[in-house]
């Protein structure tokens, strides 16, 4: 074994002869790369031909945009690139909305970009466009192939700055340059990228020492670094130390242990008003592996809750976001886990005991069980068929603690945002501040493939459902047992809360019907299931978890009952000039 060790050494030191496409699928093997996702297209066939031996799973979808947040999804849970290939032109350019989305979760990502081949470019050829223009603001670089003998060299360079940078990377590559011979090493990625970074600057951390052991009411916020960096366990200890309450970033719900007698959910847009209140009255945030995005720091509720005059550390593993949605006091630069179990470290030295305040946390206990009783009296309320708030109730019932859940954008999607709660990490996969309708089943496929035996569902409503359906297909196909919980109130019900609020109930493009999409699901082959009573909801999807089959729950639940707008601060009372216009003006209302 020594000996073969030493051999394999001695090899991986010596140039290889091979094909471009040999020395793209040996450098995906080294890694670590299973699955593939994407369409079969003529520009990458020769490579594809190369997968099954190699033990790469090519996993076909129906549209592009899904192979991209089936990878985003995959990196997520698994915490491994994910890579996904399309036709050169219209193949890549269907991916231009998932790997967007993945840029702005910070997923590391390899678009492979077959490009029109070099004896083309220019002649406004069959699938010709300049793709490197369409990703160069959506990912955190484009890295272009210009010569056959540096096919390899550039694919470590795209994965290597897919996993520094924390997002996805364009691996741009004629199409001609799949084919040829050239020289090149096969290398290990330690040998060109390093995973971990430090702990940050020893001067910053001894500041945010200082003010967290001189903190009266310290807040921390965790976010999706800490659960990359596998620094829960950690914050945990953090916070227990300075008898902190524990919030988590936007629709990072899994960024911290729910169960946690510290814990106070999520902060932003139908987040908790426990952890609103909690940071409201904070003197020091510690905000660990997070941006504090901009959407996912505004008011909600009617509580305007980011303290203005507390003193914010920020530790983030990219430079970027440093204060760059609010002030901070101390920003630090560094893996959320390394820093965090450095500030603990200095934390026992400085202060020798843990904090204790009791009167604090008995506050935080109590705005705890009031925000749960308060979310169980909403989802109690009647509604036709189903309140929304009770189809969430329900379903997060049936949830096994191992469940993953992925959730879209939209009005139901985003109340989940309060209902969903975790104890283990790599649990909550959510659209995040992209935005995109159509995010949560493709996503859910992804973590399912990332971890094959776990529970997966996905909370989706009809109008994102009808951006998806068409992957039940590749669900059955590739037996991916996820449950998809359609939320059906026949609109877009996040736009129809807009029309209601600041344009007088007029419904233009807000109402929508659809198909009977149980029907729909069972001739694609799936098990599904049409819901008009909340008490249907949890043997439903334990009849899913059993069979262990694609399932798809149409849930029929109340158009009327509808969360408060997404954008408060970017909607207007209309006003009209133009006389035949006057009737829609605000100030008519009611004459």
């Amino acid at each position: 074994m020594v000996k073969q060790k030493e051999e394999m050494k001695q090899a991986a030191k010596q140039k290889q002869k091979m094909t471009p496409s040999e020395a793209i699928v040996e450098t995906l093997i080294k890694e670590d790369v299973k699955e593939v996702y994407g369409i079969v297209g003529s520009a990458f066939m020769d490579m594809l031909d190369l997968f099954p031996t190699a033990g790469i799973r090519f996993v076909p979808v129906r549209h592009e945009q899904t192979a991209g947040h089936m990878a985003d999804a995959q990196e997520r849970v698994s915490g491994k690139a994910g890579v996904i290939v399309g036709q050169n032109g219209p193949g890549i350019s269907n991916m231009v909305t998932s790997v967007a989305a993945a840029n702005q979760a910070h997923s590391p990502m390899v678009v492979i970009s077959p490009s029109a081949g070099n004896p083309a470019k220019g002649l406004d050829g069959f699938q010709e466009a300049d793709q490197v223009s369409m990703f160069k603001d959506i990912t955190v670089e484009t890295v272009q192939v210009t010569h056959t003998s540096r096919v390899a060299e550039r694919l470590r360079t795209a994965f290597r700055i897919a996993y520094a940078e924390r997002g996805p990377v364009l691996f741009d590559i004629p199409r001609d340059m799949f084919y040829g011979e050239m020289e090149d090493y096969i290398l290990e990625p330690h040998q060109y990228r390093v995973d971990r970074k430090g702990t940050g600057d020893p001067t910053y951390l001894e500041r945010a020492v200082d003010l967290l052991k001189n903190a009266k009411k310290p807040v921390i916020v965790s976010g999706r670094g800490t659960v990359d960096a596998g620094g829960i366990d950690t914050v945990v200890k953090l916070a227990e130390y300075l008898s902190a309450p524990a919030a988590c970033a936007y629709m990072h719900n899994d960024a911290f242990p729910a169960d946690h007698p510290l814990a106070v959910g999520p902060i932003g847009y139908m987040g908790s008003k426990a952890a609103m209140y909690s940071m409201e009255e904070a003197d020091v945030v510690l905000a660990i592996g997070t941006r504090l995005s901009q959407f996912g720091t505004l008011p909600c509720y009617d509580i305007d809750y980011f303290p203005k005059s507390a003193d914010i550390i920020q530790i983030d593993i990219n430079p970027r976001q440093i204060g760059r949605t609010h002030p901070v006091e101390v920003g630090i630069i560094g893996d959320a886990k390394a820093a965090s179990d450095e500030i603990y470290r200095q934390l026992q030295t400085e202060l020798p005991s843990p904090k204790k305040d009791e009167d604090r946390m008995k506050a935080v206990s109590k705005r705890k069980e009031d925000w749960e009783q308060e979310l169980v009296d909403l989802a109690m309320e009647d509604g036709n068929p189903i309140n929304p708030r009770r189809a969430l109730l329900e379903m997060t019932k049936a949830l096994p603690e191992n469940a993953i859940v992925s959730s879209d954008i939209g009005n139901v999607s985003s109340t989940a945002n309060a209902y969903l709660k975790f104890t283990q990490p790599r649990r909550h996969i959510a659209a995040l501040t992209y935005g995109n309708t159509g995010f949560a089943y493709p996503a859910a496929l992804g973590a399912q493939r990332a971890e094959p035996d776990a529970p997966v569902f996905a909370i989706v409503g009809d109008g994102a459902w009808g951006m998806s359906l068409h992957e039940v297909s590749t669900a059955v196909e590739q037996n991916i047992p996820v449950v998809a919980c359609v939320f059906n109130n026949q609109s877009w019900a996040a736009e129809k809360k807009n029309q209601v609020d600041f344009f007088d109930d007029r419904y233009i493009g807000s109402n929508i019907q659809g198909p009977d999409f149980a029907d729909v699901a069972k001739s694609m082959g799936a098990l599904a299931h049409t819901i008009t009573k909340p008490e249907d909801i949890v043997p439903a999807i334990e009849e899913a978890l059993k069979q262990r089959k694609p399932a798809v729950l149409n849930i029929y639940v109340d158009g009327t009952q509808l969360a408060p707008p997404f954008r408060k601060d970017a909607l207007n009372m209309p006003t009209r000039i133009l006389d035949k216009y006057k009737h829609l003006d605000y100030s008519e209302w009611g004459n």
